[in-house]
């Protein structure tokens, strides 16, 4: 039976969920419309409802695909522009036009959330099994202010549905939903449940879930059968190693509602007690994270106000999962090679929406994200050999007492002119300020006195490594609307965001094995930081035309070209020089058949394309019920304008055509999803090519009173594809170039959700 991870999602919720990229909002087609309600309402909000430049996807859409993926980010593969990094089963990252992770601004409930890993193993999105996503909004490029921050690439917000309370005169809501779930690639297999208890006043909600499989298959054979090297696991020919995982959620919700104010406070709790990264050389041995998250929402005669205070609190564990642990020959190490991180975020925001008049609709706030990172390396005691790697003496410090604190403020002016004519302006004011403390290696021998400035770790440590960025993001929106059946959009923006505090502060360019462990791309190479490094300065210029039907329900066009331009562009360049052990000499500068050493180093860069999407009715009612025909297409081009290289990770052109047939309780949808051949690499990275190919995906849905039952088949044809973004495969030993991660075989998938 071949086993699974979904990898590419199905683009029919794009098509439903979008009546075009970047929708004005029906919400805001009256300015006057008070925040507070969205909140209030026990069902969830009408799909099409966003803010402007934005787009959504509801619990409608998001429903047919939580018994297809564990990995939320994957999700949000059915809007156009976006793609997600390969990586572990639940932790894919996510890319918007070409531009990835950290690039972009993530909030989970409101909670600004980082990876706390060298590797981005723990990323914000996998802090939310999809049972518990009950919406997500995207803006893409060119994002307002009042949602963006310390981001170039756009905004993500992921949600959780919102409290439920007991209607007027109503006892008490008592209420509870059970989904269970099973693949057949990979053995995945999974359940949830939640329920609530509320009267008019309070709410109490409880959710959790649970997610594992075992290493997915390819659509064939992408590599020879046999034992990994060095241990004593067989894998298959089709088998990808280091791709299973176990995930473990729960949340507590507690509401208070009186007249229109609203109080939530939220306790999340994670555990990953092990995920396979197949494009890593480590892997995740346990993950716990601990959240606290409290918010203020309440609705004035002027407008309204919210306030939001959380603490997360991440332990993060690497090491070797069977398939990488070295037990037997001349380099066993039965101890592994153990790798801590402890991440702690606390955030602050306050902002309000003003109702100057009828046509004036003002949004101003503050934000204080704080956020402090160790990350370390116990020393370990080889069997053979390993001593030669200069891994035994004192505790490694990869990051030392890291600090990241960034205080921002901003305001927003949003007007209607008329009933064709909406503006929106906005500037945002961001001070990031950065330190760590002292580091060392594991000894003096291979890694240099860290008391000593001549030696590697004594150089780092003689750096005034406290770094102040004052950054500035501004953004401008017009909005047209001549007729109900058309609209049209176009923007500018200027976005920046500082680097993060591996990019910055990874400091140990003398060993191959160090620089190997920061690595959040997934292409095997090793990386050093530069303390020197400047805040990357995005402009984008943006445009979307919209055609639909006057209630934007039955069908719509829609096309958005965009062009970014990147100052001090975080891209890498080749490290040269050093001495000793140092991984920076020899044929790194020229090499082009194996993995390279890297740092990180300011560029510039030129990212342009087109994100187009549509859904159009072919048949209304009758004996078939209703049948219509949805596409997303996506291109970008990503090049760096200094090297004149490509940059890392671009997706190639892309597209998904679907049918959706619907008849009473039943949605059947047949997906084909095309990918273009991507030849166009990073040359400094040694990136690799990877072929074009089609898959065929099946789904169907049934809705009866309270049950709703999913079933479908991915790939239906078992195809052997390479994931254009899978990464350089990693996943057992022999850890060696050239080969890419597979996507996923044929799975056959059926999951049940009960409401009671």
């Amino acid at each position: 039976m071949k086993r699974d991870r979904k990898v590419i999602t199905n683009a029919v919720a794009a098509a439903l969920a979008l009546p075009g990229v970047w929708q004005y909002a029906v919400a805001q087609e009256d300015a006057a419309t008070p925040m507070m309600s969205e909140v209030l309402v026990t069902a969830s909000r009408i799909e099409g409802g966003e803010p402007l430049d934005s787009s959504r996807l509801g619990a409608a859409s998001i429903a047919p695909y939580r018994a297809a993926t564990s990995d939320s980010a994957r999700l949000l593969e059915a809007l156009p522009g976006v793609s997600t990094y390969g990586a572990g089963g639940v932790s894919s990252l996510p890319v918007i036009r070409g531009l990835a992770d950290d690039r972009i601004r993530i909030q989970v409930d409101g909670m600004d959330l980082i990876s706390s890993c060298a590797n981005h193993m723990n990323p914000p999105l996998s802090y939310i099994d999809p049972s518990n996503v009950d919406s997500m909004t995207l803006f893409a490029g060119i994002a307002p202010v009042s949602a963006g921050g310390d981001s170039i690439a756009g905004t993500i917000q992921v949600n959780s549905a919102p409290p439920e309370f007991a209607k007027a005169g109503e006892d008490k809501v008592l209420k509870g939903q059970a989904g269970a779930f099973y693949r057949s690639n990979g053995n995945g297999r999974g359940a949830n449940l939640s329920a609530t208890v509320a009267n008019e006043m309070l709410s109490l909600n409880y959710s959790g879930s649970t997610a594992q499989a075992d290493n997915y298959s390819a659509g064939g054979s992408f590599k020879a059968a046999g034992l990994s090297a060095g241990t004593t696991e067989w894998l298959d020919g089709d088998e990808v190693g280091s791709s299973l995982y176990k995930s473990q959620n729960q949340l507590l919700s507690l509401a208070l509602r009186h007249a229109e104010h609203l109080f939530e406070l939220k306790f999340g709790y994670q555990h990953i007690p092990y995920q396979g990264f197949p494009n890593q050389r480590m892997d995740m041995t346990d993950n716990t994270s601990k959240q606290i998250n409290a918010r203020y929402l309440g609705q004035y005669a002027w407008g309204s106000m919210e306030a939001r205070a959380y603490h997360d609190d991440t332990r993060h564990t690497m090491n070797f999962l069977e398939d990488k642990l070295q037990t037997t020959g001349p380099m066993r190490n039965l101890a592994g090679m153990p790798m801590d991180t402890h991440g702690k975020t606390t955030g602050v925001q306050l902002k309000a929406e003003i109702i100057s008049s009828d046509r004036d609709l003002f949004r101003v706030g503050g934000e204080y994200l704080k956020y402090r990172l160790d990350d370390w390396w116990d020393p370990i005691s080889p069997v053979v050999a390993m001593p030669m790697a200069g891994m035994k003496g004192s505790t490694f410090w990869n990051i030392n007492d890291g600090q990241r604190d960034r205080f921002d403020i901003y305001g927003e002016w949003e007007a209607r002119w008329n009933r064709q004519w909406l503006s929106q302006l906005g500037l945002r004011s961001s001070t990031v300020r950065m330190d760590t403390g002292d580091v060392q290696g594991y000894n003096t021998l291979f890694y240099g006195n860290p008391e000593n400035p001549a030696s590697i770790p004594g150089a780092f440590n003689a750096l005034d490594r406290e770094k102040t960025d004052h950054n500035i993001d501004f953004a401008a929106l017009l909005r047209f609307t001549p007729a109900a059946e058309q609209s049209y959009e176009a923007g500018y923006a200027r976005k920046t965001r500082s680097p993060n505090l591996y990019e910055r502060y990874a400091w140990s360019s003398n060993n191959p094995m160090a620089m190997n462990m920061v690595n959040w791309f997934g292409d095997g190479n090793g990386y050093v930081g530069d303390v020197d490094l400047d805040p990357e300065v995005a402009h984008t210029l943006s445009a979307t035309a919209s055609w639909h039907d006057a209630a934007r329900e039955r069908w719509n066009v829609s096309i958005t070209p965009f062009y970014t331009y990147v100052q001090d562009y975080v891209d890498a360049v080749r490290c040269s020089g050093g001495s000793g052990m140092s991984p920076c000499q020899g044929s790194n500068l020229t090499r082009t058949d194996n993995f390279v050493y890297l740092q990180f180093a300011n560029q510039t860069a030129r990212l342009y394309g087109a994100d187009a999407s549509a859904r159009v009715p072919l048949v209304q009612g009758g004996a078939l019920g209703s049948l219509a025909m949805t596409g997303v297409l996506s291109y970008v081009r990503g090049r760096n304008s200094q090297t004149d290289d490509n940059l890392y990770h671009i997706m190639p052109l892309n597209a998904k055509l679907a049918l959706v047939q619907s008849s009473g309780g039943w949605t059947n949808t047949i997906e084909g999803v095309f990918v273009d051949a991507k030849t166009q690499v990073s040359q400094v990275r040694n990136e690799l090519a990877s072929s074009g190919y089609g898959l065929l995906n099946l789904r169907s849905s049934y809705e009866w009173k309270e049950l709703r039952v999913d079933v479908g088949v991915e790939n239906l044809f078992d195809r052997l594809y390479e994931s254009p973004l899978g990464g350089a495969y990693l996943g057992q030993r022999p850890m060696v170039y050239g080969t890419a991660v597979p996507g996923t075989g044929r799975s056959i998938y059926a999951g049940m959700n009960l409401s009671f």
